[in-house]
């Protein structure tokens, strides 16, 4: 397991580095599998994911707007 120290000014390369492309990729499709495992039964089909995996996403990015508005004061 991979420690990073926040003193570390190199720190945030480094972790970049580990954490590419395919690391998110990954993590991407393991919660896109815990969102179908958490439908219901009878809402389990490839539209209600997509609803579901979207609506989260949305909410997230929205959420990280604000926050961004909120402590920087930029308005980017």
């Amino acid at each position: 397991m991979a420690v990073f120290d926040a003193s570390d000014e190199e720190s945030f390369d480094k972790m970049r580095d580990m954490f590419g492309p395919v690391e998110i990729d990954q993590q991407l499709r393991q919660a896109i599998q815990f969102c179908w495992m958490g439908l219901p039964k009878d809402k389990q089909n490839v539209d209600e994911l997509e609803r579901q995996v979207r609506r989260l996403v949305d909410r997230a990015i929205r959420d990280i707007r604000e926050d961004f508005d909120q402590f920087s004061g930029d308005k980017t």
